[in-house]
């Protein structure tokens, strides 16, 4: 166990060999002074459990001293002990209890009072250790726990990432799209602004996978993934695989007009790619097909009507020769332009 250091202060060294006579032990450390500015002195060198200061003494007594280690916030929970042999009138007690002193001993020293007193204050400051200590202990507990907690909350962003990522293209994945989707219908139910949706499919995926082998179309699927994303302008849009080869966007306060717009550069952008589809019936060259629909949804309107809409858009550009998209909506082209467009209504 650490030795508890005490201070022992008085001008003449006759005294402090009493003190250490009186006081030696093992469990402790006994450092002398032989002034009040030695005394604040070695108190930049220990953290003392107890001071023991003479009053009467050249140039600093033990009040100014006592007053002085009261206005240090290191030393200024120091129990002090005054020993004295004079002064033993109420008014100099109360003097001393003002400067800080917490007892009293009167000089000639009885050695039972004295170690008795001693080890009270002793115990405080074993006391006082060990709550310190035990403060420590927790507080590194706290932080380990506030890391711990950090690094849960961290895994559980990436197991949550994971868990919403489609892990071949790097998309989002059916189940994200769910969530979102229906998330985004009720908050343009609640604006009553146009939700757009599309739905992408890549013509003869099948027929690809045969002539080139599941590695290259792996290698596919991810290439036109990257040029669907990168036709997208705003943070809010969405695109995810849906299964297989399957692709859908999420355009929210978009009207057909835009999504069709939109429809028509993911066309450009992949067939802009040229990857060779020996195997294609509509050309030398991968393509995809496209549903759009445009809803504003209406109330108790199920999110499902804008998805199936889309769906029977796809199936029409299928049925339409491929590579190209076909619109199913219950909102009109802008200008009057329904006549121009594919919208079933």
């Amino acid at each position: 166990m650490e030795k508890a250091p005490i201070l022992l202060v008085d001008d003449r060294r006759e005294n402090l060999l009493t003190l250490e006579r009186l006081l030696e032990a093992p469990e402790l450390l006994l450092v002398r002074a032989e002034s009040g500015m030695e005394a604040l002195e070695k108190t930049l060198d220990h953290q003392f459990a107890l001071v023991l200061m003479d009053v009467q003494m050249p140039v600093m007594d033990g009040y100014e001293t006592a007053e002085l280690l009261r206005g240090n916030s290191k030393t200024r929970n120091i129990p002090i002990i005054f020993v004295t042999a004079a002064r033993r009138e109420q008014e100099h007690m109360f003097k001393g209890y003002d400067a800080g002193a917490v007892d009293y001993l009167l000089k000639p020293l009885e050695p039972s009072i004295l170690k008795s007193k001693v080890g009270i204050f002793l115990e405080m400051y074993r006391q006082r250790q060990l709550l310190e200590e035990k403060t420590r202990e927790l507080d590194a507990k706290i932080l380990e726990l506030e890391e711990l907690k950090r690094k849960l909350e961290e895994s559980n962003r990436k197991l949550q990432h994971l868990s919403s990522v489609d892990g071949l293209t790097g998309l989002f994945n059916r189940r994200h799209f769910d969530d979102t989707f229906l998330m985004e219908w009720k908050s343009a139910a609640r604006r009553k602004s146009p939700i757009s949706l599309i739905i992408i499919d890549i013509d003869h995926f099948k027929a690809f996978n045969d002539t080139y082998g599941h590695i290259a179309g792996d290698t596919c699927l991810q290439r036109v993934a990257k040029g669907l994303v990168s036709a997208l302008h705003r943070p809010v849009d969405m695109v995810s695989r849906y299964g297989g080869e399957e692709f859908t966007v999420i355009l929210p306060d978009t009207d057909i007009h835009g999504a069709e717009m939109l429809a028509d550069r993911m066309r450009d952008i992949v067939l802009a790619m040229a990857i060779p589809h020996s195997s294609s019936s509509t050309g030398n060259f991968v393509t995809i097909s496209a549903g759009v629909s445009t809803m504003v949804p209406r109330p108790g309107q199920p999110a499902a009507n804008l998805l199936d809409a889309a769906d029977k858009a796809l199936y029409q550009a299928k049925e339409s020769g491929r590579n190209c998209c076909r619109t199913n909506c219950d909102q009109p082209p802008p200008n009057d332009m329904a006549a121009d467009r594919d919208c079933v209504r």
